[in-house]
């Protein structure tokens, strides 16, 4: 997977957001609202917490998967792009992760 592949998730995701609940199931997320999408997000890491802990790979890729579009789903609730998120990480490129933390 590339970042073209979570880019390409994230469009969907965001052109979804004013589809029709009944036939998009990321319209029906959104429609919900911001608290449900994160209340989404956060079942789906725990359950990624779950199998990355029993070892098991497989099902550790496919629940990661899930984060990782519920995450994307979450921050289209809150007008968050993507592409927000990745300059936010460009910018902590080769800093400190401790040095970053204490600048908080």
């Amino acid at each position: 997977m590339t970042d073209d592949t979570l880019t390409r998730l994230a469009a969907t995701i965001a052109a979804r957001k004013g589809a029709d609940p009944d036939t998009s199931w990321t319209a029906k997320l959104l429609s919900r609202g911001p608290e449900k999408c994160a209340e989404k997000f956060g079942e789906e890491a725990v359950e990624a917490i779950i199998e990355a802990v029993k070892g098991d790979r497989d099902r550790l890729t496919s629940e990661a998967a899930d984060v990782l579009y519920h995450l994307l789903v979450m921050l289209t609730a809150r007008d968050v792009t993507l592409s927000e998120v990745l300059a936010e990480l460009d910018r902590r490129q080769g800093q400190s992760g401790i040095a970053e933390k204490a600048a908080r």
